[in-house]
């Protein structure tokens, strides 16, 4: 069996490998190329394999400093900046969907080799940097016994954590370090087969709505469309009754989730499917409009056909709208932090900051990296720009993976989660106290 595993991986990756990418299509911004499809019985693969950083670090525009606030974390999701400047950091892994078809095994034992092997940790961490000197004198389990923490939220001195089940709550007192006491249920979410089990989170500006990102449990539908029940949607629940309405339908896996601050109207980035080509399809950053259909699984940026997914669904695809903004294919964002009381000035005073986790489908790696997005007016204009690179060497091998990114208005700083090298960076103007 495991003699016929190497063969079938390698066979895949030769097939893959004849899939190419090309140079010249404009892949983001608000009106990015979009290529014709490329269904292929073998999708194009290519893992960047980790390695340690050793005594090197993302590299950061001229006039910052970024330095490992934390290390050896259990894979580090998403944060949060707690009123007192501690960090709160959701670590862990989940999910428990079973593969469907042999390109779906091999496909998964590849995609492994480029994932940490770090166990699980199930729980939230706090980091506290008391003298500013960007590492973290105090890490503690602020807390444990969570079922795949990853979303997170705090309003009103209540800590909301989206576990991959449930959307639950804490009481909180400024400076706590730990927290012993039982999670309070606010509501159940989808958890079923769970193929995207993250639960993305964010408050409304006016803090009575929590909206939780909810993915599909496919990449186009395979499972049968009875298993997609109130998967791919943006839920909105009320934070005192725990009762929830859908707001938008038919965006993929939502990843992450976040208030624009000069409109107060929710953002998010998207993850789109995969296996229809290395450029297709573009990976997004989105307003979240009220009743919007965004087109999964029938079709991909408006109305471009996604010939996969059966009975297909023409009414649907006819309401379909266009996303906001194109971040890339395959990029894999998975971050979403806007800046706010002018970010770090000049060219990063209005905008936001992009965590983009890294490709797998498709032959020349895109992601491994933190963007920035300038906005004008609440909208996205221009084109990515980098900010945080190195994640991806020149050898091709994979440092560090970012995950999610959150800026702290309060002392200028950008913090990265890194679920790679189990890495908190931080990001700062040089000579930030």
């Amino acid at each position: 069996m495991t003699r016929l595993m190497v063969s079938a991986t390698a066979l895949l990756m030769a097939l893959s490998a004849c899939s190419r990418s090309d140079p010249d299509l404009q892949e983001t911004g608000t009106r990015p190329d979009i290529p014709p499809l490329r269904e292929t019985l073998v999708p194009a693969m290519k893992i960047s394999q980790p390695t340690a950083w050793g005594d090197q670090v993302p590299t950061v525009p001229e006039g910052f400093v970024i330095t490992a606030m934390a290390t050896d974390l259990q894979i580090p999701r998403q944060m949060i900046v707690l009123p007192n400047g501690d960090i709160l950091v959701a670590e862990g892994r989940g999910g428990n969907a079973p593969p469907l078809r042999p390109k779906d095994v091999i496909a998964g034992v590849i995609k492994k080799t480029g994932n940490t092997d770090v166990e699980s940790g199930n729980r939230i961490s706090l980091l506290r940097d008391a003298d500013g000197d960007g590492r973290a004198e105090l890490r503690t389990v602020f807390i444990d016994n969570l079922n795949a923490p990853y979303g997170l939220a705090f309003v009103d001195g209540t800590l909301y954590v989206a576990n991959q089940d449930a959307l639950v709550s804490f009481s909180y007192q400024e400076g706590q370090t730990r927290i012993t006491a039982a999670p309070q249920e606010l509501t159940k979410l989808p958890s079923a087969i769970n193929h995207h089990w993250t639960k993305s989170l964010t408050a409304s500006a006016d803090g009575q709505t929590l909206y939780v990102g909810i993915g599909s449990n496919s990449n186009a539908g395979e499972r049968g469309m009875a298993v997609e029940e109130e998967r791919a949607v943006v839920w909105a629940i009320d934070r005192q009754t725990g009762a929830h309405r859908t707001v938008a339908r038919g965006i993929r896996n939502p990843t992450d989730l976040a208030i624009e601050p000069a409109t107060g109207a929710l953002w998010a980035v998207v993850n789109e499917r995969d296996e229809i080509g290395p450029q297709a399809v573009p990976d997004y950053l989105t307003s979240v409009r009220e009743g919007a259909f965004y087109g999964w699984p029938y079709s991909y940026w408006g109305q471009n056909i996604d010939p996969r997914p059966r009975p297909r669904k023409p009414d649907l695809v006819a309401q379909a709208i266009v996303p906001d903004y194109a971040l890339g294919s395959h990029v894999a964002a998975l971050g979403l932090s806007f800046v706010t009381d002018g970010g770090f000035g000049g060219a990063y005073s209005q905008g936001a900051f992009i965590g983009e986790h890294g490709s797998w489908n498709r032959p020349d790696p895109s992601g491994y990296k933190v963007s920035w997005v300038a906005f004008v007016n609440g909208r996205p204009t221009g084109h990515p720009v980098d900010f945080a690179t190195g994640f991806l060497g020149a050898d091709g091998k994979a440092r560090g993976r970012p995950v999610g990114v959150t800026f702290d208005p309060a002392r200028r700083v950008l913090f990265i989660a890194d679920d790679l090298s189990n890495t908190v960076w931080r990001v700062a103007p040089r000579g930030t106290p």
